[in-house]
């Protein structure tokens, strides 16, 4: 008997992405042969779309993508559709109701079912264990699920549920495997990390994790991700500066600086504490680079708190910043407390103002790179570059490094690389004689 083929499509977050490739790996272990995004034309017995249901343009590129794959069906492409994810969790009651012709919905961690359902086996092996689809020297490191702020605006503890922690001999188990794969650079990732232990230890203990982590042989880059602004647990400061794999780089999303608008968002910080917490970041990891998420239109944003977020943002200078409008999400207290009253438009010309000054900024921070000498981790290459970053860039969100190719590198190498020339999102370099 041949083995099912199961194509596993992952939409949305990084979070989502480790959690298909959890269910790759179960599936793997019973026997399934399973592809990660293939097209209709690989023709697999059944298709799993992992969905996101964070904003308005997530829900519909979900469905649209529920949709093409029902068309495959209807066109014998597939046997069987099935759902699973953060909108499926949201919409379970709803959606059958809607689209018929997906086989089975499941919700955002049903992966036993999954398997169960397709099998009829149980799953088996290390329940971290995955089939990493990234860049083989990268993966993402996912230590907890879930979220306890409950900010006016955001959905996601209506669908993932307060936080939980994984305990550190877990992760740090899972560290050990993927290093063993040849996994070199770890992308650390949770909604909140800075909340990390809170519930497993009684205190936050996002520091012990990370100097765990960076103590553990074959680890070269550590990145963090998604920090809270409110309540900041000062000694990983402390934990990034002292260990050398600890890139220089903290993605924290700030979404505003006017407390009137921090206040309607439920942000519990204020516009001088945030400040002030910046000041210190700065302080204890000199030459970090900061990643920060901003929104516009959100309730309570006049003309003046608006004005106000742009010189912030002109103040602080920051090395890497991403922005999107307000879109009310049902259910939040957001949705139930206020009027989205700002126009589209208005919305859209804050986010390209926004953005526009952003980018010269970036241009400012990126030029300020050429001469120097920077150690840079190769990811692919095409026929004129090879494509790589620095330890402040992330994979897929932060500039890249075009190499020029004067002499052979190999993806998932480092080298140290001189930069030649800067754009706003993008830097050039050559291999330095000495790398």
């Amino acid at each position: 008997m041949s083995k099912k083929t199961v194509n596993v499509i992952s939409l949305g977050c990084s979070k989502n992405l480790i959690d298909a490739e959890r269910l790759m790996r179960m599936l793997d272990n019973v026997g399934c042969e399973t592809f990660f995004e293939q097209s209709a034309e690989s023709r697999p017995d059944i298709v799993i779309i992992n969905t996101c249901g964070f904003i308005g343009d997530a829900k519909e590129e979900s469905i649209n993508t529920i949709l093409e794959w029902v068309e495959a069906k209807r066109e014998g492409y597939v046997q069987e559709i099935f759902v699973m994810g953060c909108l499926s969790q949201r919409y379970r009651a709803e959606l059958p109701k809607e689209i018929e012709e997906v086989d089975k919905w499941f919700g955002k961690t049903d992966w036993p079912d999954i398997v169960r359902e397709i099998t009829l086996k149980n799953p088996s092996g290390e329940k971290y264990d995955r089939i990493v689809t990234t860049p083989p020297h990268h993966a993402y490191l996912k230590i907890a699920e879930g979220c306890n702020r409950f900010c006016a605006f955001c959905a996601i503890p209506l669908i993932t549920g307060r936080f939980r922690s994984r305990p550190i001999e877990e992760i740090v188990g899972e560290v050990k495997m993927l290093v063993s794969r040849g996994v070199k650079e770890f992308n650390v990732i949770a909604q909140e990390l800075t909340g990390y232990g809170i519930d497993l230890y009684g205190k936050r203990r996002i520091a012990d994790l990370v100097e765990a982590i960076a103590e553990t042989e074959g680890v070269r880059w550590i990145r963090l991700h998604y920090a809270y602004p409110a309540d900041f647990p000062l000694e990983l400061l402390d934990v990034m500066a002292r260990h050398k794999n600890v890139c220089r780089y903290l993605d924290i999303a700030l979404q505003h600086i006017s407390d009137n608008v921090l206040s309607n968002m439920r942000r519990h910080i204020t516009g001088k504490e945030t400040r002030e917490l910046l000041k210190t970041i700065r302080e204890k990891v000199p030459g970090i680079h900061i990643r920060t998420t901003l929104m516009v239109g959100f309730p309570g944003e006049g003309d003046k708190e608006f004005d106000e977020l742009i010189d912030f943002v002109k103040e602080q200078k920051f090395e890497r910043l991403g922005a999107f409008a307000y879109c009310e999400e049902e259910d939040t207290s957001a949705a139930r407390n206020f009027r989205d009253e700002i126009p589209p438009e208005v919305k859209q010309k804050r986010l390209d103002k926004l953005m526009a000054v952003q980018e010269e900024i970036s241009l400012e921070i990126q030029e300020a790179k050429i001469g120097r000498i920077f150690r840079v981790i190769v990811d692919r290459e095409d026929d004129e570059f090879y494509y790589g970053r620095t330890e402040f860039d992330s994979p897929e969100v932060d500039p890249e490094v075009l190499i020029t190719k004067d002499i052979p590198l190999t993806p998932g190498q480092f080298y140290d690389v001189e930069i030649t020339g800067a754009y706003p999102f993008e830097l050039t370099g050559r291999v330095a004689t000495n790398s």
